[in-house]
């Protein structure tokens, strides 16, 4: 049987690290794959004017999938300081790579679970399980931004109302990506035994975008009718995800908003350091921990890798080797119930190798084979 070939994009800060200890984890699973180093990260920004390459691009195309660690980002202007003085003034501009993988390649779904591991300290309530889709190739991160208005905007009738020199961005919402992305969603309610959907949106300010999405979302769920349905704005979302976040399963929503959503739900379960995302498309996937590359940290076997290894669990399970992503999930849930291995964020003193350390241990031999559990994947 052919290996698997993953594309591995470590980065920069904190992400060489997290990779290493995911690394470490699968090894010890036995999950067996061919990984070839990408060049990713702001350093290829500086010296060549591209944080993600051309030459990793076509490694994307010649493999099964990616995982991905972490990289920098900066504002436009600190950005254009930092390039090398012989690419300065050409024009270049930045562009986050995760961002550009995802129009790139088409990874409409960015999925992210959220689910409290009884006996973590960090858990804001037990039994919390949520999943939250979020629309990956369009919205506000489309990428379409101004310094100023075009000139030809502002004969438009709309834009009386807006100054000439402010900054505008795009925002950009289809029914076809919302009704894939909602449509994602309810199979995976279906899978996976989950009951209800909420689709989140603004639509009674954002009438024209966020009423695409939420027309598209209603057409998808009349096909689901043994699926709960509800949709909220995601104002009030944010309140009652904290007054009652077990009231959600499955939450799907458009770009900015889905980003802003799930930071919130990884702080339900625990934080940043259990953070982690598939960016999943017909056909490929990136899997990373959406932590960032937390520079301060970086080199200090400190932060924890938990996300990481979640995602390295959720990136096996898509690749269909569900038995080894169990052993994983059960040896991850082990080290949190038992509580004596804890990196710093878990109020403990254990460093990022420890705790990977820690998880390769707890691996389990076998388990059988589980009813519907809501294991992350699509």
């Amino acid at each position: 049987m052919r290996k698997v070939r993953i594309a591995w994009l470590p980065g920069d800060g904190i992400g060489p690290e997290v990779c290493d200890a995911a690394r470490l984890v699968l090894d010890a699973a036995g999950f067996q794959a061919e990984y070839v180093h990408g060049d990713i990260g702001w350093e290829f920004w500086r010296r060549e004017g591209d944080a993600l390459p051309r030459r990793t691009l076509e490694l994307l195309a010649a493999t099964d999938c990616a995982f991905f660690g972490a990289i920098t980002s900066k504002p436009v202007a600190d950005a254009e300081r930092e390039l090398a003085p012989e690419l300065r003034g050409k024009g270049l501009v930045y562009r986050s790579p995760i961002v550009r993988m995802r129009q790139l390649l088409d990874l409409y779904i960015c999925l992210r679970p959220c689910r409290a591991y009884p006996g973590s300290r960090l858990n804001y309530r037990e039994n919390i399980d949520l999943v939250v889709f979020r629309e990956n190739t369009e919205g506000m991160y489309i990428g379409v931004e101004f310094p100023k208005v075009p000139k030809g905007f502002l004969a438009e009738p709309a834009m009386d109302a807006i100054s000439a020199d402010a900054a505008i961005s795009i925002r950009s919402v289809t029914p076809a990506a919302s009704q894939r992305i909602v449509e994602a969603a309810f199979q995976y309610a279906v899978r996976h035994g989950r009951r209800k959907v909420t689709a989140v949106h603004k639509a009674n300010v954002l009438r024209a975008t966020c009423g695409v999405f939420l027309e598209s979302a209603r057409e998808v769920a009349a096909r689901y009718p043994q699926i709960e349905f509800e949709a909220a704005n995601v104002d009030a979302m944010c309140m009652w995800l904290l007054k009652n976040p077990l009231h959600y399963d499955v939450i799907v929503t458009t770009n900015l908003f889905g980003d802003i959503l799930s930071d919130l739900c990884a702080q339900l379960v625990g934080g940043m350091g259990f953070a982690y995302s598939g960016n999943i498309g017909a056909k490929y996937a990136v899997f990373e921990p959406t932590h960032g590359s937390a520079p301060k940290y970086a080199g200090q076997n400190k932060v924890n890798p938990m996300a990481a290894i979640l995602a390295a669990q959720m990136m096996v399970e898509w690749l269909g080797q569900s038995e080894i992503a169990r052993r994983i999930d059960a040896a991850i849930a082990e080290v949190i119930a038992r509580g004596v291995v804890r990196t710093y964020d878990m109020g403990g003193t254990a460093g990022t190798r420890e705790m990977a350390l820690a998880v390769a241990r707890s691996l389990p031999a076998v388990l059988p084979a589980p009813e519907l559990t809501g294991v992350p994947g699509t």
